[in-house]
């Protein structure tokens, strides 16, 4: 028996199906078109999980329980929903809850944190490019590098017709560094180190936000806490509704004292 405590007004009902505002819904509802149970339904009606609701004729189900996941990615897992492509994200995950889709992508090649939801609204406001989020890289290069080489990486380096946005980078041995990006352009840790001469050999994506590997073995993955998703729904709360994109406006700058990607590496010693 639908109790009251577990009831939603009509409107809202139907608006967080995602067919329309709740103000159209309003629109729908006084013009007859809704039906709850077989009957033309009123304004101000609840519904709960046992009712029948029709729009014109067409059953509404509720949208589903929004679902947020860390999955630590493995090697050679391809981040697309796309059924027909072997090692798809959705195949290796294998959740069984119901739909769910990658936020935003990690190449084939690399490794680590990657959260999936079935929640569109917050995949778009983490991705939008004006909001800054960070993500957090492990990254390990074919040869040893010099302080030159973290200072160009920190300080922005021209790919893709434009130049990276400052960032932090930090020596973690002879061939290794930690990396945080607010940006997300296509392989830009490869392109950026490509640029300067090296190669990578293992990149790995430790932190998304305020939510981290740790604890996660490769291939295995986890639902984000109730705390970890009050964090995250703070930090996208004045998320911007347009895409004022970093990139959008901003002229290349020249590379100064730069390697051309096309000239050839001097390598060191090992």
């Amino acid at each position: 028996m639908t109790t009251e405590t577990n009831t939603t007004r009509l409107n809202k009902f139907i608006s967080e199906t995602g067919m329309c505002s709740r103000r159209e819904a309003d629109r729908l509802i006084e013009g007859g078109l809704v039906q709850v149970n077989g009957a033309v339904a009123v304004m101000g009606l609840k519904v709960g999980p046992g009712d029948e609701v029709k729009v014109r004729g067409k059953s509404l189900r509720a949208k589903p329980k929004a679902v947020y996941l860390a999955y630590n990615k493995p090697v050679g897992i391809t981040c697309t929903t796309d059924p027909k492509i072997h090692g798809n994200i959705v195949e290796a995950v294998k959740y069984r809850g119901g739909r769910i889709f990658p936020i935003g992508r990690l190449d084939k090649p690399s490794e680590g944190l990657i959260l999936l939801t079935n929640d569109g609204d917050i995949v778009n406001k983490i991705l939008r490019a004006g909001n800054a989020h960070e993500k957090e890289y492990r990254v390990t290069v074919d040869q040893p590098f010099d302080d030159a080489f973290l200072q160009h990486m920190s300080s922005g380096v021209p790919i893709l017709d434009t130049v990276t946005q400052p960032c932090t980078v930090q020596r973690t041995s002879a061939k290794s560094f930690s990396i945080v990006l607010t940006q997300g352009l296509n392989r830009q840790i490869r392109r950026m180190t490509e640029y300067l001469g090296y190669n990578v050999v293992k990149l790995k994506r430790v932190r998304v936000m305020n939510i981290s590997l740790d604890g996660l073995k490769t291939g295995q993955w986890r639902e984000l806490s109730s705390q970890e998703m009050a964090v995250i729904d703070a930090m996208v709360a004045s998320s911007s509704k347009t895409e004022e994109a970093s990139t959008q406006g901003r002229k290349p700058q020249p590379a100064v004292g730069r390697r051309s990607p096309r000239s050839p590496r001097k390598r060191r010693a090992s």
